[in-house]
């Protein structure tokens, strides 16, 4: 355990957190995910839900702010129009932890292809169908310098 830091992130999870640079992805995957064929880095969160994780990955990675698109979420039967109850519970969290950047839905190859590159993939329990989100990380300000 450690101060300040949630206790969902382990620490396999943080070592990737913290080894990964500035434009590298992650993809926090549900349960239906061919999450172990997919990935180069994997992590189970087996008996955690997406939203807790995500929530806790956001409390300490910095999303990246140097692009337009940064956080990239599943679509319902592969239509980026369509969205489920997850995907709003998903935004809700990303406007606490990354306030002003948009979630986007992208098409079902488009989703699957941009995991299969990600640095790492983090495998929940999630039963809910197309609860899946990708972040890209940013970067910690020194001090002294302010934002662009």
């Amino acid at each position: 355990m450690l101060i300040g830091i949630p206790a969902l992130l382990g620490p396999e999870l943080l070592a990737i957190l913290r080894g990964m640079g500035h434009g590298d992805e992650i993809a926090l995957v549900d349960g239906n995910y061919p999450a172990e064929q997919q990935a180069t880095r994997l992590v189970r969160a087996d008996g955690h839900h997406l939203i807790p994780v995500l929530d806790a990955i956001l409390s300490v990675l910095p999303v990246d702010d140097a692009v337009p698109e940064a956080l990239f979420r599943a679509s319902v039967k592969g239509d980026p129009s369509l969205a489920d109850p997850v995907h709003h519970e998903i935004e809700a969290i990303c406007a606490k932890r990354a306030p002003g950047r948009k979630v986007v839905a992208l098409a079902g190859a488009d989703f699957y292809a941009r995991v299969k590159s990600a640095h790492a993939i983090v495998a929940t329990s999630e039963p809910r169908l197309y609860a899946n989100i990708i972040i890209r990380k940013g970067v910690i300000y020194p001090p002294e310098t302010r934002k662009p």
